[in-house]
């Protein structure tokens, strides 16, 4: 039986940015202890929320490494270290482990694609090139790739495999690779709407959007869960639903950053091509916020 990366909540970061786009490190840094002094069980460093797309990569790893040395190993960082380029993720893998992430993660390859073979073979590579335990991101409707259940089998059988991020909103799916593969591939929910169903099937974590904002709410909902309070984990899930749709209202991250910046954090804007959120979703975000006593929860002020 493989040793689970991580049980429970793990928050998909941020990246902080000041006005003129730069990586702010020090808000970085302030937000790593906040979410670890909250209770979360790892944090996700440089994936989809955290625009790793449009870091450099000598910013992608001076995030990484920001992240890994405010830890200091008191949770652990997953760095998402995945492109649709084989030899880079590897390049960027090395790095990631080199600095000190206790784990990677990586997303299906994008635009160029890949047979169900040439997925296994990238995933391995990766794994094993890094020598770090790898999570596999599923996330078709940013990809257009999705991850077979046979795949999943083939890749429960290498013992660097250590789970799947399953994004693909498919909870039969997601039960499915629970039935066939077990221990050997912890699935950690990706869509935060439907967090509770997962863990009433059998999962063992989830990578969120909204413990951005509420970290010891998602990580008691995960505990809930894990403890077969499902219950509690459901009640907890539908008191979430609301803000978690206005997070959604817009690609993620645009809605999250202008909500933690609402909520006093120095979040800074989206980079380009990613702009800023609609009036609605705004007003949405406000009245959310304001419901859970979420607004400026921080520090008592916008902060850009």
């Amino acid at each position: 039986m493989k040793q689970a990366v991580f049980l429970g909540a793990a928050t998909a970061l941020i990246t902080p940015m000041h006005r003129d786009g730069s990586v702010n490190f020090d808000e970085m840094k302030n937000l790593v202890e906040w979410q670890i002094n909250q209770g979360i069980d790892a944090l996700v460093v440089c994936g989809t929320t955290g625009e790793c797309a449009t870091l450099s990569r000598e910013e992608h790893l001076q995030v990484i490494a920001c992240v890994v040395d405010q830890a200091a190993g008191r949770v652990p960082v997953v760095a998402g270290s995945g492109s649709n380029d084989t030899a880079f993720s590897v390049i960027t893998s090395k790095e990631a482990a080199a600095i000190g992430a206790s784990a990677l993660m990586s997303v299906t390859p994008y635009y160029n694609k890949t047979t169900q073979e040439g997925l296994v073979r990238h995933f391995c590579t990766i794994a094993e090139a890094a020598s770090l335990p790898l999570i596999v991101y599923n996330v078709p409707a940013r990809t257009g790739m999705d991850i077979s259940l046979e795949t999943c089998q083939i890749l429960a059988a290498h013992p660097l495999i250590a789970g799947i991020k399953e994004a693909s909103g498919d909870v039969a799916k997601a039960s499915r690779i629970i039935a066939s593969c077990g221990a050997d591939l912890p699935v950690y929910c990706g869509n935060d709407e439907i967090a509770a169903p997962i863990f009433a099937m059998g999962g063992k974590g989830a990578v969120s959007v909204v413990s951005n904002l509420l970290p010891d709410q998602m990580a008691d909902l995960c505990r809930r869960g894990l403890d077969d309070d499902l219950a509690g984990c459901r009640e907890m899930q539908l008191r979430l639903l609301g803000l978690i749709d206005a997070l959604f209202a817009q690609v993620n991250p645009i809605p999250v950053k202008k909500a933690m910046n609402l909520a006093g954090w120095q979040a800074g804007p989206c980079r380009l091509p990613l702009t800023d959120p609609s009036s609605q979703t705004v007003r949405c975000l406000e009245k959310e916020m304001a419901r859970l006593g979420v607004l400026l929860q921080k520090r008592g002020g916008e902060a850009g």
